[in-house]
C-alpha cells in the first residue's frame, strides 16, 4: 500500500516539475557578436552577466593549487571575457548608454603597484594576468623592476651642480653666522690689538736702550725680548747704521775746480786757440812774400 502511494507520489512529482519546465520560456543565449542586440537593457544585462562570469573566475584563479595548465587557461577565459565586455560596453555607448570604459581597472604587479604592460606576453596589447598566474614562471619577470644602473657622474655632472653655497657664499644670508661671529670677532681684534700695542711698546724701549746702553722697561716689569724680537731690532740697527753711512760727506780723492777756476780755464783755452789761428796766419803771408821774393813757383 505504501509502496503504490510512493509510486503515484513520485509520478505526481515528475508531472509537477514537467508543466513548470513547460511553462517556463526557453533559456536565452548571449548573442555572439555585440552588433546584434538592439535593446540597451539587453546589452546592459549581458555586460552584467559577463562581469559576474569574470568575478567567478577570478576568484577561482587565486588558488595556487590548481596547476600551471589550468591557472593559464582561466587566465585566458578571464581575458576573452574582458575583451568581450569591452565590445559590450562600446555597444551600450552606441544605443545611447553610459560610458564604462573611463573608470575602468588598471594592470597591477604582485604588490598593488599600478603597471604599464601593453603587451608583456606576446598574446596581443591588453592582455592582463591575475591572481595566481601573475607567479607563473616567465610571469613573474615581467612584474619585477630591473635594478637601477648606478651610471657613473662625469666630471660634467659633478660640476653642474656647483652652486655658490658649495663655497660657502651664502652662508651669511640666514644671519646665524653673523650673530655667533660678531662677538668673536670683536674679542680676537681687540686681543690682536692690545698685543700689538705692547710689542710696539717693547720695540720702542729696546731701541731707546740700545742706543742709551741702558735697560729697556716698560711700566713697571722688565720685558725680555724673544728671539724674533731681537732679529727685527737688529734689523732696524742695520737700517740706522746705512742711513748714517749715507748721510756722511763725501770726501773725494781728487780736488775738484769751483766755477771761477772751470771759467778761468775756459778763457786761456779760447787764447791759445786765438794765438795758434794768428801764428798760423802770419806764417802763411810770410811763406807767400818769400816765394814771390824768390820766383818760386807751385
Amino acid at each position: 500500500m505504501a509502496r503504490n502511494e510512493e509510486k503515484a507520489q513520485s509520478m505526481l512529482n515528475r508531472f509537477i516539475t514537467m508543466k513548470e519546465e513547460e511553462k517556463k520560456k526557453p533559456k536565452e543565449r548571449r548573442p555572439y557578436l555585440a552588433s546584434e542586440c538592439r535593446d540597451l537593457a539587453e546589452a546592459d544585462k549581458w555586460r552584467q552577466q559577463i562581469m559576474r562570469e569574470i568575478g567567478r573566475k577570478v576568484a577561482e584563479i587565486q588558488n595556487e593549487g590548481l596547476g600551471e595548465h589550468r591557472l593559464r587557461d582561466l587566465n585566458d577565459e578571464i581575458n576573452k571575457l574582458i575583451r568581450e565586455k569591452s565590445h559590450w560596453e562600446k555597444r551600450i555607448v552606441e544605443l545611447g548608454g553610459p560610458n564604462y570604459t573611463r573608470h575602468s581597472a588598471k594592470m597591477t604587479d604582485l604588490d598593488g603597484n599600478i603597471v604599464d604592460v601593453p603587451n608583456p606576453g606576446g598574446r596581443g596589447p591588453g592582455y592582463r594576468y591575475f591572481g595566481a598566474a601573475k607567479k607563473l614562471p616567465g610571469v613573474r619577470e615581467l612584474f619585477e623592476k630591473p635594478p637601477e644602473l648606478r651610471k657613473r657622474r662625469t666630471r660634467y655632472d659633478i660640476y653642474k651642480r656647483i652652486d655658490a653655497s658649495y663655497y660657502g657664499y651664502r652662508d651669511d644670508e640666514d644671519g646665524i653666522l653673523e650673530k655667533l661671529e660678531g662677538p668673536a670677532e670683536e674679542k680676537m681684534r681687540a686681543a690682536a690689538m692690545a698685543d700689538w700695542m705692547e710689542m710696539e711698546e717693547i720695540k720702542k724701549e729696546a731701541r731707546r736702550a740700545v742706543k742709551s746702553g741702558e735697560v729697556a722697561e716698560v711700566g713697571l716689569t722688565s720685558k725680555i725680548l724673544f728671539e724674533e724680537e731681537e732679529d727685527v731690532v737688529e734689523e732696524e740697527r742695520k737700517e740706522e747704521r746705512e742711513k748714517e753711512e749715507k748721510e756722511k760727506e763725501f770726501v773725494a780723492h781728487v780736488p775738484l775746480p769751483d766755477e771761477k777756476e772751470i771759467e778761468r780755464m775756459v778763457l786761456e783755452k779760447k787764447k791759445q786757440e786765438l794765438l795758434s789761428k794768428y801764428t798760423s796766419e802770419n806764417l802763411l803771408e810770410e811763406q807767400t812774400e818769400a816765394k814771390s821774393m824768390l820766383n818760386i813757383q807751385r
